[in-house]
């Protein structure tokens, strides 16, 4: 077995003795591993494979990501989909306009209101992207089985659900 660094090993949580400690201690792994991850991901920006220019920055993939899947939006339903706020998502558009990834156009039905697209350029850029994250996955998890790949998505995708219900359920007004 490897030799394991702060990179990879869970450190123990130290101090009083916990109620159940195989708990904590799964937990203590666990938050660390989302950390290591998360800075791995960073890191590379899980930009791929090939060269730097296939890595694109989070906001913007994220951003590019939705308007492809849902189509025109504007800003408001755009912010509400990703959970964060209307001047974020005005922030994060801007380079996306100017470097001519997104198009800004009236609204069908209310020329004054304003809908986001994704540009043919956008798409393509999109499209490059995802094509070098999805050979990045396939080498970083070739030794997987298609099950353990399946697990693996719907383990991360419903870790992210709840983290995601959980930021909404404390961004929520309090009810009464």
């Amino acid at each position: 077995m490897p030799p394991q660094d702060m990179t990879t090993a869970a450190s123990p949580s130290g101090g009083a003795a916990p109620e159940n400690p195989g708990h904590d201690h799964l937990l203590d792994a666990l938050q660390h591993q989302v950390a290591v991850f998360a800075r791995r991901a960073e890191q590379t920006r899980l930009g791929g494979v090939g060269q730097v220019r296939n890595s694109m920055d989070r906001a913007a993939y994220l951003l590019l990501n939705r308007l492809d899947r849902e189509g025109p939006m504007g800003v408001k339903a755009l912010a509400a989909g990703m959970g964060i706020d209307s001047s974020t998502v005005t922030r994060q558009v801007a380079p996306l306009v100017d470097t001519g990834l997104v198009k800004r156009t009236s609204h069908p039905e209310d020329g004054r209101a304003v809908v986001l697209q994704l540009s043919p350029r956008g798409q393509a850029r999109l499209d490059e992207v995802r094509s070098s994250r999805r050979e990045l996955m396939s080498q970083v998890t070739d030794e997987w089985s298609e099950d353990e790949r399946d697990t693996f998505c719907a383990l991360l995708t419903r870790f992210n659900a709840a983290l995601a219900a959980r930021q909404a359920a404390h961004q929520a007004p309090p009810a009464g």
